[in-house]
């Protein structure tokens, strides 16, 4: 039962919550607000409310626009350097998780300077210490999925060697986040399901990871109920706003997940796949190799399978063997049961390659799986998934 808990987040939860970022006291006078090009924002007017609102609570503001769906060290470097310049104070990602954990990177280089990949400890990087506090982060998601708005993460590439990493640490919470399921009903059904079931499996790998602590569990086991009874709903009908709110909350829960326990290799072969493949979905990645990762643990740690099981179908006398046909089964509920890699331009031949990315890059996520996968499973779990 020994564990820590550590969430320093201040998260405002609820429909219309972003009209607060005007009344709180910011952690700063000038924001970088970091946003990606889609048009959208500008053109339903979301930037100029984030700027009229920072400007209501006394901050100045500049953009940056240019965070790519799969974030890349260049950007994120391009951007601190234009941090500096500006002498701006905070930092304030608005979208998606490409966005927030674009802001979190900008935050800690702006602070620290140097390259980036300096401070990853993986793979390429030379793991150097964060000596400098990052500047401070406010995530405003305008997605479900990735929770990065209550965990301290990122996942950014490196172009140049086709390393997608995870990497973060305590100083890269944001200080606040607006977690406003209102900015979430013009989601498109496709890209709801994908970041839906990448919080899902955020929560179940969670839960399953040999890290998981008491009080993980209660959040990964909440998140995966609100998704059992709402990600079909909000798929099937975008402005249902009451399903929006429980799916936006189970993201964060997943999130807090994320804080407290960790993700497991799943994660990794899916971001293998991302790195070499930018037009590549990450919560598609995930959806194309989930049903037979999953299946890999089944026999080892039924009771928590069961208990998965029972919060997805909300059936408290579910067994172990529900949980995966009951996956199976949201997933063609949302029409996401049939993607296929070839589609994505993926080709058989590139499956080694993603494996040996996943097990040297991210290798540190097999070591906390209720039992070891090796080599030759990754590779049977990217064959079998192959279409």
């Amino acid at each position: 039962m020994q564990h820590e808990f550590f969430i320093p987040t201040h998260i405002y939860f609820g429909g219309g919550c972003l009209e607060k970022l005007g009344e709180i006291k910011l952690p700063g006078k000038k924001a970088m607000i970091v946003i990606t090009p889609d048009a959208w924002i500008v053109d339903n007017g979301h930037l100029a409310r984030l700027q009229r609102l920072l400007a209501k609570a006394g901050a100045e503001s500049v953009v940056y626009n240019k965070v790519h769906p799969n974030p890349g060290k260049r950007q994120v470097e391009e951007a601190a350097l234009l941090c500096r310049q500006e002498n701006c104070d905070f930092v304030l990602g608005f979208g998606g998780g490409s966005s927030i954990d674009s802001a979190k990177s900008i935050a800690l280089l702006a602070a620290n300077g140097g390259d980036f990949w300096d401070y990853i400890a993986t793979g390429s990087g030379a793991g150097k210490p964060i000596a400098q506090k990052p500047l401070p982060v406010i995530a405003v998601p305008t997605t479900a999925g990735t929770g990065t708005e209550a965990d301290p993460w990122v996942v950014v590439t490196k172009e140049e060697t086709n390393e997608k990493v995870g990497f973060g640490a305590p100083e890269m919470f944001p200080v606040v986040s607006f977690v406003d399921p209102e900015l979430m009903v013009s989601v498109p059904p496709r890209l709801t399901a994908f970041q839906g079931f990448d919080a899902l499996f955020h929560a179940m790998e969670g839960y399953i990871a040999t890290v998981a602590t008491p009080i993980s569990d209660v959040f990964a086991l909440r998140s995966i109920s609100l998704l059992g009874k709402n990600l079909v709903r909000v798929v099937q009908n975008g402005a249902d706003l009451q399903a929006r709110e429980a799916v936006a909350l189970a993201s964060t829960c997943s999130g807090v997940v994320e804080s407290l326990s960790n993700c497991t290799s799943n994660h990794s072969i899916a971001q293998a796949m991302g790195a070499y493949h930018d037009n590549l979905p990450h919560g598609a990645a995930l959806l194309m190799i989930a049903n037979e990762y999953f299946s890999s643990f089944v026999d080892v740690i039924p009771e928590r399978y069961a208990r998965m099981a029972q919060a997805l179908t909300g059936d408290p006398t579910a067994t172990a063997d529900r949980l995966l046909p009951t996956l199976y089964e949201m997933e063609k509920a949302c029409g996401v049961e049939a993607l296929r890699m070839s589609d994505y331009g993926i080709g058989p031949e590139e499956l080694e390659v993603f494996c040996t990315n996943a097990l040297e890059i991210a290798g540190e996520l097999f070591e906390i799986e209720p039992r070891p996968i090796t080599r030759e499973r990754v590779m049977e779990i990217l064959q079998r998934s192959y279409r």
